[in-house]
């Protein structure tokens, strides 16, 4: 096969709902000013007639389909489904439990996702960014060239860096407590991603090993009291955090089709890849303009948000 690469206890959920079809309510709407006085913000705004959803080709179904292998809460799996939804690609998607160690070790060398093969030509590569630039200059998954490059917007990464220690409070928690997502479906899953993803205000140094003589470190145990206490604990300041966060990013989105000027581009594989996660966080308000960025890009790459599992 040829090989490319570059560069506590679970809580329960029941929904009813089909994600697919939600469409999200905005209970906010959309500020003509910014919230935020930063001199850093780039206020972003198109009208009607400047800003229009992306065009997409002709369904895409090969005799062997490509295969994905991800974790659906992983942005940069998310990065890869998005890609090939827009450029209406049927795929194949295989969901990796978390404690699966040896189905990515075959395939590519290391537990690592995602993974992308296109079994025609026995062909296996990993690395989100690799992954979409080969599928984007690949004529058999249609036209070339359609996802514009990034625009280099520092202050998109300056945003997302600004809610970090916040998303990783709220999302972690609330990933293996829905007991939902295919890979924390086990509760070997979920004690992997517990063992292995620190809680704020712990560092990842802090967090690793499981307290046993072979791997010192945080005891298990209290790993798990601490996701338990984490999901247990009132959201509402958090929420109050993000609601504000998102406010403020909702003046930097171009439109609701795309977040820079010009069109799709990978800036929004990148940020509407890491926003999806948000949509596990029950009590979030979306401002009208990013709520329907979230929606129409759920619906374009064929990638259901969380609202209907939300916590």
């Amino acid at each position: 096969m040829k090989f490319f690469s570059v560069a506590a206890t679970c809580l329960l959920a029941a929904t009813t709902s089909n994600a697919f079809t939600t469409i999200r309510p905005s209970s906010l709407k959309v500020c003509t000013q910014s919230q935020s006085t930063s001199s850093n913000i780039v206020r972003m705004s198109a009208s009607t007639t400047e800003a229009s959803p992306f065009v997409q080709g002709p369904r895409i179904i090969r005799d062997e389909l490509p295969i994905v292998y991800v974790y659906d809460h992983c942005p940069f799996c998310v990065r890869v489904r998005l890609a090939l939804g827009v450029k209406n690609v049927k795929h194949t998607v295989n969901f990796l439990a978390n404690d699966d160690i040896p189905t990515p070790t075959k395939l590519i060398g290391k537990k690592i996702a995602p993974i992308f093969a296109i079994p025609e030509d026995d062909f296996i590569m990993g690395e989100s960014l690799d992954i979409i630039e080969k599928i984007d200059c690949d004529e058999r998954f249609g036209a070339t060239g359609q996802i514009l490059p990034f625009t280099g917007r520092k202050d998109l990464k300056a945003w997302q860096k600004s809610v970090q220690v916040l998303l990783r409070t709220l999302q972690r928690p609330r990933y293996v407590a829905t007991g939902l997502m295919p890979e924390f479906q086990q509760i070997d899953g979920r004690h992997a991603f517990i063992k292995n993803h620190q809680l704020p205000p712990y560092e990842k140094s802090e967090w690793k090993g499981d307290g046993t003589d072979e791997n010192p470190g945080m005891p298990m145990d209290e790993k798990l009291k601490l996701y338990a206490e984490a999901m247990a604990k009132d959201p509402t300041p958090l929420l109050e955090d993000l609601n504000a966060k998102l406010f403020e990013l909702d003046d930097m989105v171009y439109s609701e089709y795309h977040c820079s000027e010009g069109g799709f581009s990978m800036d929004d594989v990148d940020l509407w890849s890491r926003l999806r996660s948000i949509t596990i966080i029950k009590g979030v308000n979306w401002p009208t303009k990013l709520g329907a960025y979230m929606d129409n890009l759920s619906a374009l790459g064929d990638v259901p948000l969380y609202d209907e599992m939300a916590l």
